[in-house]
């Protein structure tokens, strides 16, 4: 049972870690850098495969970390309190995620690629709408995965409750 439960949450660990780390490497570092030294509107064109990319990524990263906590479901692995919130929490950056790869961001690409130029008309005020929504994601997930990695660590320096059902862990 305890290797079970150290290797599940070594996989959702990793798999937190890159997610969360590459939103914060993208959304603090990378993209206000390239939209500042980088003219319009070859920043726009990099940032939106960039983007488009790491969608693949985090949303990869979010079946990760949501299989692992199926995973510790299924094996009846004792669930605590703090861990079925953490796998709440999970669940809701993933939905997150996956909203953003499949529905924003695919969006902005579309309206990217057809000239629209943010804040100016229609399409211009539609992708200003949208770059809002996938900033209020991204911001999202990041508070929920902070969370989640705080719960996990709080999760492996305690003792696991043990259920009426679930056997002793030693």
């Amino acid at each position: 049972m305890n290797a079970l439960r150290s290797g599940v949450s070594i996989v959702s660990a990793l798999a937190v870690a890159i997610w969360l780390g590459g939103l914060v490497a993208l959304g603090a570092i990378t993209a206000p850098i390239v939209f500042t030294v980088v003219s319009m509107p070859q920043s726009a064109d990099a940032m939106t495969l960039v983007f488009r990319r790491f969608d693949l990524v985090a949303m990869s990263c979010a079946a990760v970390a949501l299989a692992a906590e199926a995973t510790r479901a299924l094996a009846r692995v004792p669930f605590a309190r703090l861990d079925h919130v953490r796998a709440a929490m999970t669940t809701v950056a993933a939905i997150a995620a996956t909203y953003e790869g499949t529905n924003v961001s695919p969006r902005i690409a579309v309206l990217h690629m057809s000239g629209a130029v943010r804040g100016l008309g229609p399409a211009g005020l539609e992708l200003s709408r949208l770059h809002d929504i996938a900033e209020a994601c991204g911001k999202a997930e990041v508070l929920l995965l902070l969370t989640v990695v705080a719960l996990q660590v709080i999760g492996l320096t305690r003792r696991p409750e043990v259920r009426g059902d679930a056997p002793p862990v030693p």
